[in-house]
Order: C-alpha cells, then sequence, then structure tokens
C-alpha cells in the first residue's frame, strides 16, 4: 500500500481505514442480527469491501436478501468475473481498514470471527449512508448462505 503522501486524493479519500472499517463493521453486525447471533468469519469482512466500493457491483446488488446469490451470480457474470481482481488488489487497504477497525472497537475478532460494533448507523446519508445500507446487505446476505466456502465459490473467489 503507497503511503499517504503517495496515494491519490480520491483513493486517500475512499480507500480510507476507517470507512472500510466502517463497512466491514456494518456487514459484520448485520450478519449477526441475521443469522441469530453467528459471528461472521473473518474472510467474509474482506470480500465485503469488493463488493460495496465498486460503484457497478454496488448498483448491481440486490434490494432485499430474498434475492439468492446463485441467482445474482447468474446475472452480473461480468461483475462477478472482475471480483477476484477486486479483492486482491483491495487486500492492503482491507487489512488496513480491519486493523483499525479493531484497534478503535468498530470490530472485534471472536475465535476467528468478527463482530461489528457500529452504532448509528441508520442515521447516516448520502453515498456514505448508501455504502453502509449495502454493506449491511452484503451482511445480511451472506449469513443466509449456510456456508462461506459456497460464497467464495460462487464468487470465484479464494478466501
Amino acid at each position: 500500500m503507497a503511503s499517504w503522501e503517495q496515494r491519490s486524493s480520491a483513493a486517500a479519500a475512499f480507500l480510507n481505514p476507517a470507512l472500510l472499517a466502517t463497512v466491514q463493521a456494518a456487514s459484520a453486525a448485520a450478519y449477526e442480527r441475521e443469522s441469530g447471533g453467528e459471528l461472521m468469519v473473518w474472510p467474509l469482512a474482506v470480500l465485503t469491501p469488493s463488493l460495496v466500493l465498486h460503484g457497478p457491483t454496488r448498483r448491481a446488488l440486490p434490494a432485499a436478501v430474498s434475492t439468492h446469490l446463485s441467482s445474482w451470480v447468474a446475472r452480473n457474470p461480468v461483475l462477478v468475473a472482475g471480483l477476484p481482481q477486486r479483492v486482491a488488489s483491495l487486500a492492503p487497504a482491507t487489512r488496513e481498514g480491519l486493523r483499525l477497525g479493531l484497534r478503535h472497537g468498530l470490530l472485534e475478532l471472536r475465535e476467528g470471527r468478527v463482530r461489528g460494533n457500529l452504532r448509528g448507523a441508520s442515521r447516516l446519508e448520502g453515498e456514505l449512508g448508501e455504502l453502509v445500507r449495502k454493506a449491511q446487505l452484503v451482511g445480511r446476505w451472506t449469513a443466509r448462505t449456510e456456508r462461506p466456502s459456497t460464497v467464495f465459490a460462487l464468487l470465484g473467489v479464494r478466501p
């Protein structure tokens, strides 16, 4: 990851650790609620930013969790094809977000699983509100899939 001085203003704004930690915390908290208290496996927290921060993918995400992941994958092959590369390219920034979230209590690690501690997310507006709402959708959506390995297999991503 380039130092802050070497990052473009767009990269510094959109890939800043606080935003990434917020997206990850929103997803993990929604996952926990949807699964009845089970915490999100940390690789799913790493996957979430690649689905939410990429504009075309974010806009293509379903409006409700009732859309099955396999149906969404079948309708969006171009977006899914680019996902492994996006996950790999965002990995350094995603790790920065995880570290910041853990350091400041936005995220907690428990036995290889992630808990999100995000307060006031429902009051967020604008693009940040949209990112958080889509991250929550991803959390709820992935919680409905029986195994995290199924999520990664459908999306063509290796954890």
